[in-house]
């Protein structure tokens, strides 16, 4: 509830109030004066008396003025201590229409002011607190003394059944009851850990962030259960990795067992002659299925790069030698270091996705360019482009539109590129087409 502390009216500014007291203070003096001088003959003794008339008078009016003036101080004070003390449901009425009167509106809108953003403030902190409490990863904060100062629910739950942390020390708690992960704690590293818990693989993300905090340095830990999640992820996988074999498969033995039984017929027939065909047909669906297979294999054991120092002008030209891909300005006297088997595969691989996509060949461009220690090489095309879908898939294993796609193709590029340290990118051209770019640390 808020207090009203009621101030007398006024209608001058402070400065006009003294000059009014003071020009009373006067009038009254003059005044006393001349009514003493004519009561009493002597002087000295009429003087001494209106002396202390006037003096008597003045400390009066002075009070009289003084009093609602520190009514409204006594009355700040309060409302500042009630601010020291985080209430700002203190304010103050005044009807003055002087200075005083405008330093009571700007305190009360002040103090309006700092109860709204209290409120919100509160509010956000409330809804702060409700989400870390209800999230899944573990949080932990801990000062430079090793202490824990804050945690959720689910760090109690990971590493105190539910018990509170607060104040225990940190090192302590994680080596009785998670010292699998004292390592990757201790170091403050991000990561995923996997560890053997009872014949079970249990995997886990942690991560650590430093900050200050009221001046102080402190570490933000968050540990994620990712267990169940990895165990879907890798049963979706597995499931699409069958249903890609067994598609191809059925695709390929289907028409091989059709043509074995056709030939067995002919053989009975003793019609030879069409047997060469035959025998052709299944050679091409088994060169087929052994490139399949092929492709599963390289994807599945792909090497570590091998880096070399390569000139970049001389390289791109030889890539372009091999395709029907245009090219713009390249850096002369560059020299790159990547692996140059793998980066070739990759970009034969969307050279060709690019040729594929039914783009005009003299639109199908390579550039490359080197900046702030990046070796960024782009391939563009003037096709279809891709969905929204497309582009946020495309780079997924098993995923593919082409009717007879394997879906290795653009995620083996995105394995050689991650394992030079680098990315690779899809993005939808203005005015139609693809572009890829891969951008590769030096």
């Amino acid at each position: 509830m808020n207090k009203k502390l009621l101030q007398k009216n006024s209608y001058f500014s402070l400065e006009g109030r003294l000059i009014a007291i003071f020009s009373v203070a006067i009038m009254l003096a003059i005044a006393t004066t001349a009514l003493v001088f004519s009561q009493v003959a002597e002087l000295w003794v009429a003087s001494i008396i209106s002396l202390l008339l006037s003096l008597l008078l003045g400390i009066a009016l002075l009070r009289r003025f003084i009093r609602p003036i520190n009514k409204i101080f006594d009355a700040l004070l309060d409302s500042m201590q009630s601010f020291k003390d985080s209430d700002f449901s203190v304010s103050i009425a005044s009807d003055r229409n002087d200075e005083l009167g405008q330093l009571v509106d700007a305190h009360n809108e002040i103090r309006e002011t700092l109860r709204r953003e209290r409120l919100e403030l509160n509010q956000k902190e409330l809804l702060l607190d409700t989400v870390n409490q209800t999230t899944p990863i573990a949080m932990l904060l801990v000062n430079d003394k090793q202490h824990i100062t804050y945690s959720n629910m689910s760090a109690r739950k990971l590493l105190r059944q539910g018990k509170l942390l607060e104040g225990l020390d940190f090192s302590e708690l994680i080596n009785t009851s998670m010292p699998f992960l004292e390592n990757a704690l201790r170091q403050k590293a991000d990561g995923l850990f996997s560890v053997d818990q009872q014949g079970e693989v249990e995997t886990y993300h942690v991560s650590c962030r430093q900050f200050r905090l009221h001046g102080q340095p402190h570490d933000l830990y968050l540990i994620r259960e990712m267990t169940r999640e990895f165990s879907r992820q890798e049963v979706a996988t597995w499931k699409k990795v069958i249903q890609v074999i067994s598609h191809e498969l059925n695709n390929s033995l289907a028409p091989i067992s059709s043509l074995a039984h056709s030939g067995q017929l002919i053989l009975d027939t003793n019609q030879t002659e069409s047997l060469q065909q035959l025998f052709s047909t299944i050679e091409e669906r088994a060169t087929y299925l052994k490139q399949f297979i092929d492709g599963y294999t390289q994807f599945a054991k792909l090497p570590s790069p091998n880096i070399e120092t390569v000139d970049l002008a001389d390289y791109i030209q030889s890539i372009i030698d091999m395709t029907s891909a245009q090219t713009t300005s390249i850096p002369q006297n560059t020299e790159v270091r990547f692996d140059p088997a793998q980066i070739q595969q990759v970009l034969i691989n969307l050279l060709k996705n690019a040729s594929e996509s039914g783009s005009p060949s003299d639109e199908i461009t390579l550039e490359a360019t080197l900046k702030a220690n990046q070796l960024i090489i782009q391939v563009n095309d003037k096709g279809k482009g891709m969905s929204a879908e497309e582009l946020h898939n495309g780079l997924l294993p098993f995923y593919s539109t082409k009717p007879t796609g394997s879906g290795l193709g653009l995620p083996l590029c995105r394995e050689i590129i991650e394992a030079h340290d680098g990315r690779i990118q899809l993005n939808n051209r203005q005015g139609g087409g693809l572009n890829v770019c891969l951008v590769i640390p030096q």
